[in-house]
């Protein structure tokens, strides 16, 4: 009997079945984190862009989080000063998933399966992931990316709402009701609005620009909001749903996709015409 979304929901929101371990990206050429399961050949796995002057730290629970449901998940840790290139973050973003698909990851020899590769981010972050997502689709020499997630994306130079038009991949876009930062208006609900593939927006209740972020940060005397527990829970089990759905072609998850989730609403869904 097919779960309920509800049901698909808590199971999400709980750690899943893999043993994780954590990785440092400099050993193999690029500054930044890697969680992986303990074993396992043939992985999906993500790159995620940090926002705004975020340490990758700030997003280690949802990494960790995704690789303990059998996704590899990787942040490189560039452009973080107040003046990033997002352009250049994106091609590190690509660069990461070269990279974790090259190498064997772990002591048992941890691979990534190439075809099974995603993007995501947060704030400018996830307005990144847009840019390397446009990339590869236009570059075939660049990683294939199969699916593309967002969490209170903003806007980056060059804009990403018009990167997102050539984008043909499924598109999950987290908007955070109450951010002030990249309000949903003039940034996720833009992207999403400009999506060249299928794509979905929520809203998340009581969520802030920051919402997603984990621990304390000097960055919060700056930036409007705080982590907020409940946002953090909505983006793992989504963001999880969403990657195995879409890099592994397993269709138990998909009824929470297509359900509106309390506090997360679905504001747009949208199968552009063939």
């Amino acid at each position: 009997m097919a779960s309920k979304p509800k049901q698909l929901l808590a199971e999400l929101s709980h750690p899943g079945p893999h043993d994780v371990l954590r990785g440092n990206l400099a050993l193999v050429g690029l500054p930044g984190v890697v969680f992986t399961p303990r074993s396992g050949l043939g992985l999906p796995a993500i790159a995620f862009g940090h926002g705004w002057l975020q340490p990758t730290g700030s997003y280690r629970h949802l990494l960790r989080h995704l690789a303990s449901w059998g996704i590899v998940a990787a942040a490189p840790a560039t452009q973080r000063g107040p003046l990033p290139s997002h352009r250049l973050l994106a091609g590190d973003l690509l660069t990461t998933l070269e990279l974790i698909t090259t190498v064997r990851l772990g002591p048992d020899g941890i691979s990534v399966d190439p075809a099974k590769l995603g993007l995501a981010g947060h704030s400018t972050g996830g307005g990144s992931a847009v840019l390397a997502a446009a990339q590869a689709a236009e570059n075939d020499e660049r990683p294939e990316i199969r699916a593309v997630a967002t969490i209170a994306p903003a806007q980056t130079l060059p804009p990403a709402t018009v990167s997102a038009r050539s984008v043909p991949v499924p598109g999950l876009h987290l908007a955070a009701s109450e951010d002030l930062v990249a309000p949903p208006v003039g940034h996720a609900k833009a992207i999403a609005d400009a999506w060249g593939g299928p794509v979905q927006l929520r809203k998340l209740g009581k969520s802030s620009h920051l919402g997603v972020t984990e621990g304390r940060h000097w960055s919060q005397l700056l930036l409007h909001g705080k982590p907020h527990r409940g946002t953090q829970q909505l983006a793992r089990a989504l963001f999880t749903a969403f990657f195995l759905t879409h890099l592994t072609g397993t269709t138990k998850y998909q009824p929470l996709l297509d359900a509106d989730v309390k506090r997360a609403p679905i504001e747009l869904q949208d199968e552009p015409a063939a």
